[in-house]
């Protein structure tokens, strides 16, 4: 075995490593939010922190979300969520952003000049949630794109400097 060769297969087991490290933030985010209890109008608020922030400060969030592939597998995707506005109409929430996406495991690493920036619309809702026992909780899909689900959005997680690439 070549040392290129080598070095091809520890990149690609390094992006394996990565792959289920994010695969089991996003279970446990999933789970904690769940735990929670929490419901789309507190979702929404934060959301709308975010929105603020956004418009002042250039604010954009880190995100974990799932991506359905072709073969029917969920896989975890990192990215971060520049939210623009929150819409709240006639009991439909939906969120207007725009989403850099950091990390896919087709593409491995992603720098924001190496990509275009996606716009998307999630839609925050209430959720039965159907366990040992039953609850209400919240979720956010991808409105415009129903591949991407379950979007965990996370408040102590900013950078300002993706700004630029809008």
């Amino acid at each position: 075995m070549d040392a290129t060769s080598l070095h091809a297969d520890y990149r690609l087991w390094l992006r394996f490593q990565r792959q289920e490290k994010l695969a089991r933030e996003h279970r446990a985010a999933v789970t904690k939010l769940a735990e929670s209890r929490a419901m789309a109008s507190r979702v929404t608020e934060a959301y709308r922190s975010m929105a603020d922030r956004g418009a002042k400060e250039g604010a954009s969030y880190r995100t974990l979300f799932q991506r359905q592939r072709d073969d029917g597998e969920n896989l975890a995707c990192e990215g971060w969520l520049f939210v623009r506005r929150v819409l709240a109409e006639g009991g439909t929430t939906r969120v207007r952003a725009t989403l850099f996406e950091s990390f896919t495991l087709e593409d491995g690493d992603i720098a924001p000049p190496d990509t275009d920036p996606t716009k998307i619309t999630l839609d925050i809702y209430d959720e039965l949630l159907v366990r040992k026992t039953m609850a209400m909780g919240c979720r956010a899909d991808r409105h415009d794109d129903p591949k991407d689900t379950r979007f965990i959005t996370f408040l102590d997680s900013v950078r300002g400097d993706l700004h630029q690439y809008l």
